[in-house]
């Protein structure tokens, strides 16, 4: 009489952690294809058809839907075995890697790399980078930031801020900037094969110019719209005649709030603003550009359109920016807009308080 396999059944949370882990590159190869196998065994397959599959053993199958039905996912991790004792104990490991990071870099380097961290310690490049990948300190990767100085920091930020959260009532309330000198460049573009088989795309290092052009953008906070203008230009006329353009597709009864950096063609604007008195401009905090939304468009406009594109002249330049905005605009929503709070004081945390 052929043995039933034993059926298995999971939560939610159980079912959404065995599917990261399936599609997971970064865990143990062994891990991922146990939770395939678990996947597969939730599915309501037989333990034959699951190893044909996976192009294992059913006997094999068997043992880890047993594990699994037993202790749930920490059935699907190795258990502890007998053998040699590690070279390197993985606290005391840890605390030497911790303890060396704290001191200075050898001569002549910026910063600890692995390689330099194995040397110091006497201990071989995998325990080093088993050890940091395991405690999450990641070397070469960083981050920066940029604190205003601004004294009005306070209240700018919070004008700004609040035009964000609670915008008058009938009003439109626009983030405007300009993005200068874009670059036609021309250069060979496709995909290469590489020495380790994998296909990437291609760029060309040299290239021809064929000129610059400026791009002014005007961000709907409440829909996500964009209107954009593109100039030879990106002078106090060239911005007026931007806003010229937008004010002409409002009514006069309707206040129009305008978010800004401190670039020099915003201000001094007071004669244009005198002739619409509808129109109020909010500025940003000094060195906090950040706080204007319409740098986020910019940002995706860059990735999605700019990079690693080739243009044979200005005109194919702008035509690809304007299709792109009304690509943009035909589904366009306003941005769920979130910062991180970042504090100075970061900098001088050591990396023992950090991983403690």
């Amino acid at each position: 009489m052929p043995r039933v396999a034993i059926p298995l059944v999971c939560e939610p949370k159980v079912m959404q952690e065995l599917e990261r882990l399936s599609r997971s590159r970064t865990e143990e190869a062994r891990l991922v294809e146990r939770s395939r196998i678990i996947l597969a065994c939730l599915s309501g397959k037989r333990n034959d058809e699951i190893a044909v599959e996976h192009k294992t053993q059913p006997a094999t199958v068997g043992v880890w839907r047993k594990r699994f039905a037993a202790e749930g996912l920490a059935g699907l991790h190795d258990k502890e075995r007998s053998g040699k004792p590690p070279i390197y104990p993985a606290t005391e490991l840890k605390q030497r890697i911790i303890n060396k990071l704290e001191e200075p870099p050898p001569d002549g380097l910026a910063t600890w790399d692995g390689g330099s961290l194995a040397q110091a310690l006497n201990v071989s490049d995998d325990a080093v980078w088993r050890a940091l990948r395991k405690e999450g300190i990641q070397l070469r990767r960083h981050r920066s930031w940029c604190i205003s100085t601004d004294p009005e920091f306070a209240e700018k930020s919070a004008d700004v801020i609040g035009l964000y959260l609670a915008p008058p009532e009938k009003a439109l309330v626009l983030c405007v900037d300009e993005k200068p000198s874009i670059q036609a460049l021309e250069r060979k573009v496709g995909y290469v094969h590489t020495s380790s088989s994998k296909i990437v795309r291609g760029l060309q290092s040299t290239y021809k110019r064929h000129g610059t052009i400026n791009l002014f953008a005007a961000l709907d906070v409440a829909t996500g719209y964009i209107k954009a203008k593109t100039t030879v230009e990106k002078k106090r006329p060239d911005f007026q005649s931007f806003m010229d353009d937008i004010v002409a597709t409002v009514t006069d009864d309707k206040e129009i709030h305008v978010i800004l950096d401190n670039y020099c063609t915003h201000k001094k604007n007071d004669k244009w603003l005198a002739e619409h008195p509808n129109v109020h401009f909010h500025f940003t905090p000094t060195s906090a550009s950040w706080l204007n939304q319409v740098e986020i468009w910019f940002g995706i406009l860059s990735r999605k359109t700019l990079v690693g594109a080739s243009f044979t002249s200005t005109e194919l330049l702008v035509k690809s920016i304007e299709s792109f905005v009304a690509r943009h605009n035909e589904t366009a929503s306003p941005f769920v807009w979130r910062k991180r709070e970042v504090k100075g004081t970061q900098l001088r945390n050591t990396i023992a308080n950090l991983c403690n």
